[in-house]
């Protein structure tokens, strides 16, 4: 909920979220750091260590698949998507962001979990070098601050 005097969203915890998170390893060095910064973010929010999962798979388009694996488990309360997509010389770079993009909003509304994307499309390696950090923390913000919305609009039982 929004703090009605500042328009600010309220103080973020992660305290009991089980969080899982997929990473893509093409363009590891940047997915790699995204992973870290994300999952230091998650423990400064209060998320146990061991209720952060993380899975590794080939590339960005196969984010949504590894989402949506996780998504059936029912186990977690929000997934982050990691992945990084650098400008090439062809229509690739096109494709794979579409897709991959598309999957991932696809994983979340069919599933009806919160999905923070931070798979970067980037020009080239030094504007992913320039992001991937803020963006791995980034995800983490969102995830716990989507999970907790999620948890207030519940239906009370």
């Amino acid at each position: 909920m929004q703090n009605a005097d500042k328009g600010q969203p309220r103080e973020l915890s992660g305290v009991g979220l089980h969080i899982g998170i997929v990473q893509a390893r093409f363009n590891t060095d940047i997915t790699d750091a995204l992973a870290q910064a994300c999952q230091d973010a998650l423990i400064d929010l209060g998320v146990a260590p061991e209720h952060i999962t993380l899975v590794q798979v080939p590339g960005a388009l196969e984010v949504p698949l590894g989402l949506m694996a996780l998504a059936e488990r029912d186990e977690f309360d929000a997934l982050v998507a990691l992945g990084c997509i650098i400008r090439g010389e062809t229509y690739h770079f096109e494709l794979v962001a579409n897709e991959s993009g598309a999957g991932v909003t696809r994983v979340g509304l069919d599933y009806g979990i919160p999905i923070a994307n931070a798979i970067l499309t980037t020009e080239d390696l030094e504007q992913a070098v320039a992001r991937q950090t803020e963006k791995g923390r980034d995800a983490a913000y969102v995830a716990v601050e989507m999970a907790q919305l999620l948890t207030d609009l519940a239906p009370s039982e």
